[in-house]
């Protein structure tokens, strides 16, 4: 990215440019398309059932109908929807400290949001965040993944004497800005056992982390293993690489028992033929550039990189991550595990002088989050740890 001086900056966090700013093949899509026709998604064209038909290869074959829409908020809500119109329930099971968008049904099963704000309403129930790290149940523990879902098991049997009813467990595929969270495998299979016992349905949210990102699989959830998939899946951020678009996934039986109401579902710009060119192109750009591939091995590097910062570093108490969705988690106490939070804040000023742009996430806003365009390479991978060491180098001699 370039400032107005024409200074150029290395972005590690614009996980919404997926392909790349401004990729050339994505721009080039979008202004072909606008050239011929656009128009709202009453008036029947190619466009949205090609771009279903090539999503639908990248995912498990249940979840064969699509909804699109034009942000990663209306995905959310059109989820809850559809979960309560199926299940005929209201309540929600979340994690602590997700965040699932900010339109006022999403601020209210978002605890990092509600928490600041109205307070948490009776019909969500918010379990453990799956961290194995600060977490309930961490890495020394025989079976963090069965721990963790037996406490949403016990939420839904003290809601269940208190008369509630389960529409959905809703969860991001890889919690974000609860500090780049890597939930042990096994979690979601066990989670939507429970939440299926109850009659609700499991929502993975991938408007963070789909399309490739993770590298051993195009979608997060698939990291749990073959044998778990949900039963509705919402997409945004970085499938139109910057341009308004978003999508929810599901099975036929539920979008059956959602138009079954006789109330249509209509968005006026959602699967547009220009927003249905750029999500076929970003699909094409990703399997053409072999981009899933490129995430995991630089993810890898990355990876390993900072495995020798933390070696060398007291600063960093954990490295986790897969592919290029990557947190490096400060602490002031390696034992203790508490949050460096002006370290942290100190990290990322400093990395701006740098002409590097990096963030922070986490509860203690302590947790360095890698989520860069795919295109980063190794070579911005070593310039980025580097540039690390020397600015932790100065934290520890007490030289900043």
């Amino acid at each position: 990215m370039y400032d107005e001086d024409g200074n150029e900056y290395l972005d590690c966090i614009n996980n919404v440019a997926h392909v790349g700013h401004c990729h050339p093949e994505v721009v080039r899509a979008a202004h072909q398309q606008n050239l011929m026709l656009n128009t709202n998604s009453r008036y029947l064209h190619d466009n949205i059932v090609d771009y279903a038909q090539k999503l639908s290869m990248t995912l498990p074959e249940k979840l064969c109908i699509f909804y699109f829409l034009n942000s990663g908020s209306e995905a959310n809500d059109l989820a809850l929807r559809l979960a309560r119109q199926y299940t005929k329930h209201e309540d929600i099971i979340v994690v602590e400290h997700a965040y699932h968008g900010h339109l006022t049904s999403l601020i209210d099963i978002s605890p990092y949001k509600f928490r600041n704000l109205g307070g948490q309403k009776e019909w969500v129930h918010v379990a453990p965040l799956p961290d194995t790290y600060r977490g309930l149940y961490r890495e020394d523990h025989k079976d963090p993944a069965l721990a963790y879902a037996n406490e949403v098991k016990k939420i839904i049997e003290q809601a269940h004497e208190n008369g509630r009813k389960f529409a959905a467990f809703f969860m991001e595929s890889l919690p974000s800005v609860a500090g780049q969270i890597i939930p042990p495998v096994g979690y979601f299979q066990k989670a939507a056992e429970h939440i299926h016992k109850a009659g609700g349905v499991f929502i993975a949210d991938e408007i963070q982390v789909g399309f490739g990102r993770v590298g051993k699989s195009f979608w997060a959830f698939q990291l749990q293993g073959e044998d778990f998939t949900p039963d509705i899946v919402t997409m945004g951020k970085p499938i139109g690489n910057g341009h308004p678009v978003a999508c929810v996934a599901t099975t036929k039986e539920i979008a059956e028992a959602f138009s079954a109401t006789g109330v249509e579902y209509f968005n006026t710009f959602g699967g547009n033929p220009v927003s249905c060119a750029i999500g076929i192109t970003v699909l094409e750009v990703i399997e053409n550039e072999e981009l899933q591939a490129h995430a995991l091995q630089v993810g890898s590097c990355l990876m390993e990189l900072l495995y020798q910062l933390k070696a060398k570093h007291p600063l960093i108490g954990d490295v986790r991550g897969v592919g290029l969705f990557i947190g490096v988690d400060l602490v002031q106490d390696q034992n203790k595990r508490s949050p460096a939070t002006t370290e942290a804040e100190f990290i990322i000023t400093r990395l701006k002088e740098e002409f590097i742009m990096l963030s922070t996430d986490g509860p203690g806003r302590n947790v360095l989050k890698f989520k860069p365009p795919l295109c980063f390479n190794t070579k911005d991978a070593k310039l980025v740890v580097d540039k690390l060491d020397q600015i932790l180098t100065e934290l520890e001699k007490g030289d900043a």
